[in-house]
């Protein structure tokens, strides 16, 4: 049900990125390309990974991308979780569960003591899934972003 992604995935992982985009109300910030995609995953210095679920007659149906991240108080690396999908016609099917069981299950293997993801806070069937699971809304913490204009202004000011 659950493999690692490969090259050829990465069509269905671009399109399927889309799809949770729209899902999310953001289909216009979107703007990754395949061929960005392919890089990240399995260019020369992979900085993400991606698996794939897929139904029992081998039609993928969702996946996970994540990366590395690295805890100074724990010392170890974890992982964060960017995009976890299924698409809707297979939700309730265990797919979600069980992405995030390989992923826990890497953890483990590796000895990673964190598994970490970000939810919008209208989503509350996702919210509600991921409680279920055990998981817990880190609430004490804010997320703060920069990007475009924002990101090159400050960028541009440190190189002075």
């Amino acid at each position: 049900m659950i493999r690692t992604a490969t090259p050829a995935d990465v069509p269905v992982i671009h399109s399927m990125v889309r799809e949770l985009a729209e899902y999310e109300k953001a289909l216009e910030e979107a703007g990754a390309t395949e061929e960005q995609l392919r890089e990240a995953l399995f260019g020369e210095r992979p900085a993400a990974f991606a698996h794939i679920a897929e139904s029992a007659d081998g039609e993928p149906v969702g996946f996970a991308l994540w990366f590395l991240n690295f805890s100074t108080w724990r010392g170890v690396h974890g992982i964060y979780l960017e995009d976890l999908y299924v698409r809707p016609q297979a939700r309730g099917g265990g797919y979600g569960k069980a992405l995030l069981g390989e992923l826990a299950r890497i953890c483990v293997e590796r000895e990673y003591e964190r598994l970490e993801w970000a939810v919008l806070n209208w989503n509350q069937p996702s919210i509600d899934f991921y409680e279920a699971l055990g998981a817990r809304a880190q609430d004490e913490w804010t997320v703060y972003r920069l990007t475009d204009g924002a990101l090159a202004e400050l960028g541009r000011g440190a190189r002075r």
